[in-house]
């Protein structure tokens, strides 16, 4: 790709440090200004070298920038967007990192508006536990899938432009509708992270807490360690995918009967099928995520 002259990232976190780290290290960009509403993490981005110049406001780092990537929660998307567009440049492109895409299309339709066919949607499927631009790294991204959802009328070169900043970042690239990307994650993303939460705070609400968390082990921390992720990020997506979000819980609350009549019934065979399909499927996923080639 051609080696941008600026890029501005809004919101200095896990995810828009490592995008900026990915970018510096990939020689793809010149120079990378910052802007967040913690004056301290915009302090400390500088200080870390993620950024070489940090904005008084999203207007400010979008002014000059090739590239504006907005890395904050998805409820807050529409009041950078418009403070974004007072400093677009004629020929800068927008992208987002947005864990849901449908409603950031809506609002960025609202507060782009002729804009819009420079703003690319898109979705990196990475992250860690920890939170913050401290946790940021440069291999975050490095054979992680990013989904972009490009509008009809969005600009082919846009699109080209992200795209090919995820790629310098290590990244496979995938498209697809917004409305698609949404009832796909909201079973595969969405729906663990709620599940992760709810059993934390069952567990966390009972008299005995302390000694049941004291006896838990590796099934426990593997199945809750998403519950270690942003709660204000969590429950944004959460919102912000309502509809795709409870129609999930409630198919995932059927297959949970399902298995609380068998286990109900004694009815061991049944248990044991289901659980068979279930490793059989986990297995057949995880071999395939290891030998899948990039796209």
């Amino acid at each position: 790709m051609r080696r941008l002259k600026s890029i501005a990232v809004v919101g200095v976190g896990l995810i828009g440090g490592s995008f900026a780290l990915a970018m510096r290290r990939a020689g793809a960009v010149a120079r990378i200004v910052g802007a967040d509403r913690d004056t301290q993490a915009l302090e400390r981005a500088a200080a870390l070298g993620v950024i070489d110049t940090a904005a008084g406001s999203p207007a400010e780092a979008a002014s000059g920038a090739d590239l504006v990537f907005v890395a904050v929660p998805v409820r807050a998307i529409g009041a950078v967007l418009h403070d974004v567009a007072r400093g677009l440049g004629p020929d800068a492109v927008v992208t987002d990192a947005g864990s849901t895409k449908a409603d950031v299309v809506r609002t960025a339709v609202e507060e782009l508006r002729d804009r819009m066919p420079s703003f690319v949607p898109g979705h990196p499927i990475a992250g860690r536990e920890a939170s913050g631009v401290e946790a940021a790294v440069p291999e975050l991204f490095r054979g992680a899938r990013v989904v972009l959802t490009p509008e009809p009328t969005t600009l082919p070169e846009a699109t080209a432009l992200v795209r090919a900043c995820w790629e310098a970042c290590g990244a496979r690239v995938t498209a697809m509708p917004a409305p698609a990307h949404d009832r796909v994650f909201a079973a595969v993303s969405h729906l663990p992270h709620l599940l992760a939460f709810a059993l934390v705070s069952e567990i966390a609400s009972r008299a005995d807490a302390t000694e049941m968390f004291g006896f838990a082990a590796g099934g426990f921390r593997d199945f809750t360690r998403i519950a270690a992720s942003s709660p204000e990020m969590w429950r944004d997506v959460a919102l912000a995918n309502r509809e795709a979000v409870l129609a999930e819980l409630d198919r995932y609350a059927a297959r949970v009967a399902v298995f609380r009549e068998l286990v109900e019934k004694g009815d061991g065979p049944g248990l044991q099928r289901l659980m068979t399909e279930a490793r059989n499927a986990r297995r057949a996923w995880a071999g395939g995520k290891r030998s899948t080639s990039d796209e």
